[in-house]
């Protein structure tokens, strides 16, 4: 099974109140190959949100409680962003999820960059607490950026992975 960021399948979900569909994203949900997960919604967060930056530090230092995650306002939400990371991590195993694809520069789903942590709009090369937490178990991850034909097909039944073909290109 795959997992997904919910709002790459075209859920209104991050902080802003927009989704950021993807239609092979959206493909492979409504054809049953795809798990949808929002680790902010699934714990409570409201959209629109305030925006979320990790501060002092990489997920993994989040995780060592060596840095934190602050909303824009400076209200820190680490506990939830550790929470929802969590969240994902037992559906992921629920469901024997080999790959995940989620959406990049995301406090909680970034793949290869987030933002800084001082709000300024630049990013640096590392992951979001869910990201993190599904790559330590194993899972490969994947950025939105990186999704295409060739990275899904290892992870769909060869019938799915020939309309996938025909219908997504």
């Amino acid at each position: 099974m795959i997992l997904v960021s919910s709002c790459l399948a075209g859920f209104k979900v991050r902080y802003n109140g927009t989704d950021a569909q993807n239609m092979t994203v959206r493909w492979l949900v409504t054809h049953g190959q795809a798990i949808t997960v929002c680790p902010e919604i699934m714990t409570g967060f409201s959209t629109p949100r305030p925006s979320v930056e990790i501060v002092g530090g990489s997920a993994g230092d989040v995780l060592n409680g060596k840095a934190y995650v602050k909303e824009y306002n400076g209200n820190d939400v680490t506990a939830k962003y550790i929470a929802g990371a969590q969240m994902v991590l037992e559906i992921a195993r629920r469901n024997n999820v080999q790959v995940a694809f989620l959406k990049e520069n995301s406090p909680s789903c970034g793949v290869n960059n987030v933002y800084t942590g001082l709000f300024n709009g630049q990013l640096l090369h590392g992951s979001g607490i869910t990201a993190h937490v599904l790559k330590t178990e194993g899972i490969k991850v994947y950025s939105d950026l990186e999704l295409n034909y060739t990275r899904v097909k290892p992870f769909v039944s060869a019938n799915v992975s020939k309309m996938l073909k025909s219908e997504i290109h």
